[in-house]
């Protein structure tokens, strides 16, 4: 049989003392047997198992992505900083040579020897054509996203999908030239159409003649921002929880109410974010409106007449004819247009991290 612990009687508590010998622990080595007390050091072997950490290397992987990373963002901030500055130093001279209200002038004359021109009507122009373009696109799209992400069948919602994300691969010039050579004679029709029978709404009156008007631009912008809305708005709707419409459905929702309920709230911010983003698609939309308005400057809230411009069609068809205030009065535009399309942009996103949830799961 196995050897028995060497006992020995404590004179003060007549307990039992187990040789040092047999107080290691199983496992334990030789070298800590030796000594009652053990020292260790960080990076020893002793009793509790591993030592310290190690050393972090001076200058390793992790490091160099965030000095890339943080490289890369402040490129673009020096880049977007580096072109404002350009187009206020290329913009100051002709401002100071213009010898009309740059906000208010609604005319375009800035190679005359008495430069006037302004920037209201292209502003105006630019404005409404992008907002009459939401208007028309945003319903549609948002029905188009609802029905690929609930509604369609799971191959049948990614086939469409993707052929609807095709659309804005499409160049601006061939939505241009369809506009301008097939789509505006429907437009056409439809504006004699509204005129004859409301006519006395201002927004439909006129006599003629139509065609290339707000309303053909408007309609191509809307066919060219559909695209980018529909994908956004469904990748949102995508993130809905599954717990969220689960619960609706449970307590007896439709599927139109589950969705009112559970869909929609949820993915508010993401859908306000794609439309935002839309709005800076149609904001610098430059070709396509160069080639289906009628290019006139004047304030006017007639759609179906022929007419209209903006600050980016007005860069592409006068650039070429423009001598050096010419020039410098279309890069103040630009400027404006520039400053118009930060702020969408940047609200976009504001809106996109306003709600930590939501950009959690869309990670």
């Amino acid at each position: 049989m196995g050897e028995t612990p060497h006992r020995s009687a404590d004179a003060g508590t007549g307990g039992i003392r187990v040789a040092s010998g047999q107080e290691r622990p199983a496992g334990a080595s030789a070298r800590v047997a030796e000594s009652p007390v053990s020292t260790r050091t960080p990076g020893g072997d002793g009793l509790g198992g591993g030592g310290g950490l190690p050393r972090a290397r001076a200058f390793g992987a992790e490091r160099a992505f965030r000095g890339l990373t943080l490289a890369a963002g402040t490129t673009v901030l020096v880049i977007i900083a580096a072109i404002a500055i350009f187009l206020i130093a290329k913009a100051v001279p002709a401002l100071r040579a213009n010898t009309a209200n740059f906000w208010t002038y609604e005319g375009w004359s800035p190679n005359d020897t008495a430069p006037k021109f302004g920037i209201g009507a292209l502003a105006f122009g630019t404005v409404l054509s992008s907002a009459l373009a939401l208007l028309i696109a945003v319903p549609v799209a948002l029905g188009i996203a609802l029905f690929l992400s609930h509604y369609a069948p799971r191959r049948l919602g990614t086939a469409l999908g993707f052929l609807i994300d095709l659309l804005a691969a499409v160049p601006s010039v061939v939505f241009g030239l369809w506009g301008r050579d097939v789509f505006v004679t429907p437009v056409r029709d439809f504006s004699a159409w509204l005129n004859q029978y409301f006519g006395w709404i201002p927004i439909f009156g006129g006599d003629g003649p139509f065609g290339k008007s707000i309303m053909l631009g408007s309609l191509v912008l809307a066919i060219m921002v559909l695209p980018i809305i529909t994908s956004l708005s469904r990748e949102v709707f995508l993130q809905t929880p599954t717990a969220n419409e689960e619960a609706a459905l449970a307590l007896g929702a439709t599927r139109w109410e589950m969705i009112r309920t559970a869909v929609l709230p949820y993915g508010r911010p993401g859908i306000i974010a794609a439309v935002m983003l839309g709005l800076g698609r149609a904001l610098g939309e430059t070709i396509a409106l160069a080639m289906t308005l009628g290019i006139t400057f004047g304030i006017s809230f007639n759609l179906i007449e022929n007419g209209g411009n903006t600050i980016a069609a007005n860069i592409a068809n006068a650039f070429g004819e423009a001598n050096d205030t010419g020039r410098g009065a279309l890069i103040a535009s630009g400027l404006v247009l520039f400053t118009i399309t930060l702020i969408v942009n940047i609200t976009a996103r504001a809106i996109v991290h306003r709600r930590r949830e939501f950009t959690e799961s869309a990670a």
